[in-house]
């Protein structure tokens, strides 16, 4: 490994990636490939090998989901008081902050996120806990319905065990938007990380075991998607299913889904907009704009990437955005200095290139030119922002890039911009940006989509749904009591008076 990143690694980091082989963890054991099959992890940033993670077949995922079935129905877990659990799961929060530095490297090294990002998610992941914890102490599970000649009531328990598969953007946040509430409700849950970035979800499973959560109850297999995933949304076993990820393997997943009955929650890409009027600090804008779509160079399902502006406001925007971007600083996601790090793989950064190729094919107009550029003394995959323009049929704005790419397109009215805005398959998110409240509130209710923000984008509050309809997802959402009652399954008992 490069000199220079690992003298900026603490001394944690370094012993645990020494073990440089790492399976997967369940029943409070490594779980290994019994074909002795790893896949290579690498450096996004300086493109180097950093560990060999296990690739795991049907057979070890099976001993997963029976190992978090078993970990159910033990005393040591299914019987515990909801105060007695939620002090256990506030163990591991705690001991996820204490070492929050430490997890924060290996998510920065392995996804490629800047490392003050990285130290932003584990801290979101240890408040999102917290939230679920403290909500499963105060929502009632059991409700008297008021119904002549019957004494009736209904009671929520947990199902049994639920099973994830997560994306590598933000492998160890959306980890805690997934299980926190799975586990508050007093499930079991089975993990399945992206093949790229798998470390931080085998170091939280080891850190479960450290402070005490009974085995079984966290389970991590590690492998591809087409293999791994596969078996694992497929199982006949778990009780509920979780996929975050593109479209087209949550069509996928959802199938197999639906042919065991298994419910279902899909969290899926998005194509969001971003409508900006002229009565607000075009610079300030602008700046709050580049940054949501340089955050994690882009790779974000609920960016803004179609910025829609009052053609009062355009020309003066796009100068202000350009000059933005060209200085947004980019480099190795450890280095201090960088703004902007590298995107996961080189399957990625080919990704990016061809929207750019495609969208000026099919007639957009290059604002700020994009491509690779080289970092000193690294060869990740490293790209610059880039800005297009034109009409909204286009390619590049009609699909999901995932990198950092803006769409640009002028509107004159209100109602034109409400028609653009909602003119994609998806919705996830969106955002408007004017002085004037009810204008924003007017539009913010218009737009089709799971989310509206105002004046912001990419806001993640704890007690708000967070999802998407359409293309952009389905089966509920996250981070609010929705999502808690969505792990608890509900019983009706009646007696007739």
């Amino acid at each position: 490994m490069n000199e220079i990143i690992t003298s900026k690694l603490l001394p944690e980091v370094l012993d645990f990636l020494s073990q440089k082989q790492f399976g997967g963890f369940a029943g409070g054991k490594d779980l290994f490939s019994a074909q002795d099959c790893f896949i290579v992890s690498h450096d996004p940033g300086s493109g180097e090998k950093i560990a060999e993670i296990a690739e795991l077949d049907a057979a070890e995922v099976n001993h997963a989901v029976d190992a978090a079935n078993r970990a159910f129905l033990d005393p040591s877990w299914h019987d515990l008081s909801i105060g007695e659990r939620g002090a256990l799961l506030h163990r591991l929060a705690d001991e996820v902050e204490k070492q929050k530095h430490v997890l924060a490297q290996i998510e920065s090294l392995d996804a490629g996120k800047v490392e003050a990002q990285a130290v932003g998610d584990i801290q979101n992941f240890v408040d999102t806990f917290r939230y679920f914890i403290g909500l499963s102490q105060t929502v009632p599970t059991r409700t008297t319905l008021a119904v002549s000649g019957h004494e009736a009531w209904t009671v929520r328990q947990p199902w049994g065990t639920c099973a994830f598969i997560f994306p590598w953007n933000f492998p160890f946040l959306l980890i805690g938007w997934g299980i926190a509430p799975a586990l508050a409700a007093g499930n079991t849950v089975v993990i399945k990380p992206a093949e790229d970035t798998s470390l931080s979800a085998i170091y939280l499973a080891k850190l479960a075991k450290q402070v005490g959560i009974p085995d079984g109850v966290i389970n991590v297999v590690t492998g591809r998607g087409e293999t791994t995933g596969s078996a694992l949304s497929q199982h006949q076993k778990i009780k509920r299913m979780s996929f975050t990820g593109s479209p087209e393997v949550g069509r996928l997943v959802a199938q197999s889904c639906g042919h065991n009955l298994v419910p279902v929650k899909l969290e899926l890409g998005g194509k969001g907009a971003a409508i900006v009027f002229d009565d607000l600090d075009i610079e300030d804008t602008a700046q709050k704009l580049v940054n949501a779509i340089t955050f994690h160079t882009g790779q974000v399902c609920c960016d803004a990437t179609r910025w829609l502006i009052h053609e009062k406001a355009y020309d003066d925007f796009v100068s202000a955005c350009i000059e933005k971007l060209q200085s947004v600083k980019i480099g190795h996601q450890l280095q201090e200095t960088t703004q902007m790090g590298p995107v996961v793989n080189e399957k990625q950064r080919q990704r990016i290139l061809s929207y750019l190729d495609k969208g000026k094919s099919e007639g957009a107009n290059c604002l700020l030119e994009g491509g690779t550029i080289s970092v000193n003394g690294c060869e990740g995959h490293y790209v610059k922002p880039a800005l297009l323009s034109g009409s909204l049929d286009n390619i590049a704005a009609r699909e999901e890039i995932f990198g950092p790419v803006a769409y640009l397109a002028r509107f004159s009215s209100e109602q034109e911009a409400i028609e653009m805005a909602n003119q994609t398959d998806y919705g996830l998110a969106n955002s408007v940006w004017t002085e004037d409240r009810n204008r924003a509130t007017r539009i913010a209710e218009k737009m089709i989509a799971g989310n509206s923000w105002i004046n912001a984008h990419n806001v993640f509050a704890h007690g708000v749904p967070y999802g998407g309809i359409n293309k952009s997802g389905m089966g509920g959402g996250v981070l609010s009591i929705e999502t808690l009652m969505d792990y608890l399954r509900s019983t009706s008992v009646v007696r007739p008076l």
